[in-house]
């Protein structure tokens, strides 16, 4: 097989299975982060996905500020929260004009 330099080739019938360990899980909300220790984790190889590179310039530009893990659960909750009553806000505008979109959990996949 040929390879070109700087990309990752995958080939079927491999997978490769990882253990993690001392994971943890980072929570973003608005320039606030929190970090949830998770411990050991277990990726089944059907799910391994190679990204791309890093940016190291841009991700130094980014100021983060870190807070506890009940902070940024809150706000994570508070933002949920406000994502799904602007949703609601949103389909009722449509249903006083007449209009309807169907929710994604009822179409069909097929």
């Amino acid at each position: 097989m040929n390879y070109m330099p700087g990309t990752a080739s995958l080939i079927e019938d491999i997978d490769t299975n990882l253990v993690l360990h001392q994971t943890v899980e980072r929570i973003h909300v608005g320039k606030k982060y929190g970090d949830i220790p998770r411990g050991i984790f277990i990726v089944r190889g059907e799910n391994v996905v190679l990204l791309g590179e890093i940016d190291l310039e841009k991700e130094c530009d980014t100021v983060l500020q870190q807070v506890s893990i009940e902070e940024i659960l809150e706000e994570q909750r508070a933002q949920q929260q406000t994502k799904q009553e602007a949703e609601k806000a949103k389909l009722q505008a449509l249903k006083d004009r007449g209009l309807s979109i169907p929710r994604t959990d009822t179409l069909d996949e097929y």
